[in-house]
């Protein structure tokens, strides 16, 4: 069963074809197909919101390369959104940065996102300090004893290296 959803979203001058799953060399007939649709529908731009996509291999990015190239002939354009830090990475390693429309940057960590704004005006009252963030109970990383023994062996294993070695 493929792990690869698609849906086609039209709209008069675009139409979004959104994944969801692993975009592989296993549901690459299902890219194929939904890229086919939405090239079918003959809006001037496709949209591939792949923010739900969460694995992607090289065959992949072939299908995306290769429908972005069919409509570049009838001056229609392929555009990507919605790029993890991943996807991204995969796309400048492969060298197909010049060849694929992403949205934002290649050398990002995550697309860049609108912040949220809070309205203007008076608001309810803040006690002091409720600015900062709480404070959260539990582990902190490299604290534990695990830690601790790691550290003692490393300076075991410098001492023993810096000790003069006896042959027998």
């Amino acid at each position: 069963m493929p792990h690869l959803h698609t849906a086609l979203v039209p709209a008069p001058d675009q139409v979004v074809v959104r994944l969801t799953g692993d975009a592989d060399l296993s549901t690459l007939d299902r890219l194929t197909a939904a890229l086919e649709r939405a090239a079918g529908l003959g809006t001037a731009s496709v949209v591939v919101d792949v923010a739900g996509a969460h694995f992607w291999d090289c065959s992949g990015l072939h299908a995306l390369t290769a429908f972005t190239a069919a409509l570049a002939p009838a001056g229609r354009q392929c555009r990507i959104v919605g790029a993890p830090a991943a996807t991204r990475r995969l796309v400048r390693v492969s060298g197909l940065e010049d060849r694929l429309t992403l949205d934002g940057p290649l050398r990002g960590h995550e697309p860049v996102r609108p912040a949220a704004v809070e309205p203007p005006g008076p608001g309810p009252a803040q006690p002091a300090g409720a600015d900062r963030a709480p404070l959260r109970r539990g582990r902190v990383p490299g604290h534990g004893m695990r830690a601790l023994r790691r550290a003692e062996e490393a300076g075991r294993r410098s001492a023993r290296l810096d000790a003069p070695r006896r042959w027998r």
